[in-house]
């Protein structure tokens, strides 16, 4: 019987020092929510997945839900996609307004099997025709939100170009800014070996109104295959999507012969080297084994084994404390 596992991400970027904690008490409270009926074999990795994704969109620490970055007319669109990987089954949604939980939306699509990817008002359509509740205008934005589309749009004043440091496609020069891509995923395998993979996000502080990013679209910010693993990627969407992140991943380990770690450390690289842009990914390979990368300055993330969650946003270092406190 395989061994259960759920591995979650918090976001990539230039996160400050600042903002540490609070990610960190997100990680820890999502594992939480989401770990207990899928270790006990009551809980599909499905139901872990969207329980893990869920906490995460109320937590005002992330950039999903609540706490969402804002458009250049400081507005919240959201999108999520949700993924399984014994039929492929997937839902997909962008463009949604004032709803609190984009992944549970994404499921319901899924489960009408109907269609897979929805976005704008058909999005809004289905998740209040299936039990969303609509929130008051400007309900999930925070001032957080609100200070960070303002240095945004102070830098766009000054000439500068937040989203790319690239000239050449020979030379890559780190981004000293990241105008936030700081997505929330999970990627889990339950006892009966299936693997479900969600990715929920606000998108990028001051994207135009109407641009989707690579959360909702399969093969770059989400992918489950049961044969392959399961990828859900965050950093900058334009860079993910034009390399299709979860999908190289996995053929690096289906082809490649690489572990989850090996094949994530691999395409992160890659990918950044190609086209200057930067990003992470969490992976959890068909066998159960693990992988955690990014080429950002930070990204958070955190599992559980053996009754300790283990933790960390930055390089190798990793912080880890029982699951029961």
């Amino acid at each position: 019987m395989p061994r259960p596992v759920l591995l979650i991400h918090g976001g990539a970027g230039d996160i400050p020092d600042s903002r540490v904690a609070g990610k960190f008490a997100g990680i820890k409270q999502a594992l939480r929510s989401a770990w207990r009926d899928l270790n006990a074999g009551e809980g599909t990795a499905l139901d872990a997945v969207e329980a893990a994704v869920r906490s995460m969109e109320l937590d005002e620490n992330f950039n999903a839900g609540y706490g969402s970055c804002l458009t250049t007319d400081g507005q919240v669109e959201m999108e999520a996609s949700l993924m399984e990987g014994r039929e492929l089954r997937a839902g997909c949604i962008t463009l949604l307004r004032d709803v609190k939980h984009p992944i549970t939306v994404a499921r319901r699509l899924m489960e009408k099997q109907r269609h897979t990817f929805l976005g704008g008002q058909a999005a809004q359509d289905l998740a209040l025709s299936t039990g969303s509740e609509r929130l008051p205008p400007g309900a999930l934005i925070t001032e957080g939100a609100r200070y960070t589309l303002k240095e945004f749009q102070e830098q766009v004043s000054q000439g500068k170009d937040p989203f790319y440091a690239r000239t050449e496609l020979t030379e890559v020069t780190p981004k000293t800014t990241d105008p936030s891509g700081e997505t929330v995923g999970a990627v889990a395998m339950d006892s009966a070996g299936q693997i479900a993979v969600g990715t929920s996000t606000g998108g990028i502080t001051g994207k135009w109104p109407g641009r989707i990013g690579d959360t909702p679209i399969l093969g770059s910010g989400t992918y489950a295959d049961n044969c392959r693993g399961g990828v859900s990627t965050t950093g900058h969407g334009e860079t993910i999507m034009r390399y299709n992140l979860a999908q190289r991943i996995l053929a690096a380990i289906e082809y490649g012969g690489l572990s989850a770690q090996a094949a994530a450390d691999k395409e992160c690289r890659e990918m950044t080297k190609r086209l200057g842009g930067t990003g992470g990914a969490i992976v959890v390979g068909h066998s159960g084994d693990l992988g955690i990368a990014f080429t950002s300055q930070r990204m958070a993330w955190g599992y559980v084994r053996d009754g300790t969650i283990f933790y960390g946003i930055e390089g190798r270092v990793v912080h880890q404390e029982p699951f029961a406190e």
